[in-house]
């Protein structure tokens, strides 16, 4: 964004999409989608910073809103008329928390905007998706700011898709486990949340687990592992799906 000023997206890429190379994946996968629907964006690039939602959640009010600000002065100081993150928790506090500190921006997650870019007819994939498909909702995305279909829209615009709906889903889907700090915590007693949510994944004999968020990622791809389905059972967020489809 330095090099050009303004864009007409701002793409908020996050610590996951910069840093863990699992989710790197997905964010390339998203900036190819952006590249090949024609849209003017641009990142922060270094000047991207964390956007303190876990230092919220972990309760260091004080780190949390140290970031923020800086974060909004960095905002501040470029000219975009939306931005657009894969994180649903950068999503959420982008757009929930940081109007508390002036922060005032139109703020998307990508399941919106691939939405948007798929029914416009920017978008047209025509590689058929084979396997049956189930997905899995991010609570930041769901519970806290009700976007649900957008993603389903997007599964089921992808030829051959066959899209299978777990019994906890939508409003009463069931967390992945890695909310309120949880993806840094050991599990004391109990059974790993993510372990049940990949059980339920398989009751409904899905081949592919489309999420949307990079934490819910790292949990799914973790319960597959534990289980054992490496070789029955992919996880992918719905950009790369859409990507794939794409010739």
């Amino acid at each position: 964004m330095a090099e050009k000023g303004e864009a007409d997206i701002l793409f908020w890429v996050g610590c996951s999409g910069a840093l863990f190379d699992r989710n790197v994946r997905t964010t390339i996968a998203l900036a190819k989608i952006l590249q090949r629907a024609g849209v003017d964006f641009a990142i922060l690039g270094e000047e991207e910073t964390c956007s303190g939602d876990p230092a919220r959640r972990l309760g260091n009010e004080y780190l949390f809103q140290m970031l923020a600000q800086q974060n909004i002065e960095t905002l501040n100081r470029y000219k975009f008329r939306r931005i657009v993150t894969h994180c649903p928790h950068c999503f959420n506090t982008l757009k929930n928390e940081y109007p508390q500190f002036g922060g005032h921006y139109e703020v998307i997650h990508h399941s919106q905007l691939i939405a948007e870019l798929l029914q416009s007819g920017r978008l047209k994939p025509t590689k058929p998706l084979s396997g049956k498909i189930t997905y899995h909702d991010s609570c930041y995305l769901g519970r806290y700011n009700g976007i649900y279909d957008a993603p389903r829209d997007i599964l089921r615009a992808i030829p051959g898709s066959h899209l299978l709906e777990m019994k906890r889903s939508r409003e009463r889907g069931l967390c992945c486990g890695a909310g309120g700090g949880h993806a840094w915590m050991e599990v004391r007693q109990g059974r790993p949340v993510n372990h049940i949510r990949t059980e339920e994944v398989m009751s409904v004999g899905a081949e592919m687990v489309g999420t949307a968020c990079p934490f819910c990622m790292q949990m799914m791809e973790d319960g597959i592992r534990a289980k054992q389905q490496e070789e029955t059972i992919a996880a992918l967020d719905i950009a790369e799906i859409v990507e794939r489809a794409l010739e």
